[in-house]
């Protein structure tokens, strides 16, 4: 796996041996080709952020921060370690995904939130991507022009959306992608 384009484009990253599913380039360069011009500045939070590749890719193509919440500790070095080989800066947060949105400021605002959940379920049998879209703390992160880009299974059905209305949905292969606007959002970021 490698950064696609920017300051970084070309390097290669670490990828943790275990518990991760790294988002292939392909997906990753159709992400970044439907975010276009709204990557440059923002503000980016990366969720199960495994190897940081996503957070590190919006940093090359010119954001202006990101915040990486992993919580396993090899992917959180790995993160770390990716950060110093493409000589980019980011913040590191070795914690649960869910104590981190309990516990985060709304005050801090982001204008693309990446996650990419495990697909299995929970401690408590619940499906990650459920929890994630129910969870009432996510949208309030969201900038209000912001968007939140979410990796799921394909065949996985979406709870009723309380929070998000979709704005596009692709699959690649096994991966379906979604970019997802918080309800109260009237515009978007991406054309």
């Amino acid at each position: 796996m490698r950064v696609i384009a920017g300051s970084a484009g070309g390097i290669r990253l670490a990828v943790p041996k275990r518990g991760v599913r790294p988002t292939m380039d392909r997906v990753k360069a159709a992400i970044f080709s439907s975010l276009g011009d709204a990557v440059i500045g923002a503000h980016v939070l990366d969720l199960f952020a495994g190897s940081g590749a996503l957070g590190i890719e919006a940093l090359s193509r010119g954001a202006f921060s990101a915040v990486f919440v992993e919580e396993d500790p090899q992917s959180s070095k790995i993160i770390e370690s990716n950060l110093v080989r493409t000589k980019l800066t980011g913040r590191v947060r070795e914690q649960d995904v869910f104590h981190f949105l309990r516990h985060a400021s709304s005050a801090e605002k982001f204008q693309i939130i990446f996650a990419d959940p495990p697909y299995e379920t929970t401690k408590h049998g619940e499906r990650y991507t459920e929890k994630l879209l129910r969870d009432e703390a996510l949208p309030a992160l969201l900038d209000s022009r912001g968007v939140f880009v979410l990796e799921k299974r394909p065949h996985e059905t979406l709870p009723e959306a309380k929070h998000w209305r979709v704005l596009r949905q692709k699959r690649y292969g096994a991966t379906e992608t979604l970019f997802l606007l918080a309800i109260r959002n009237r515009q978007s970021a991406i054309a």
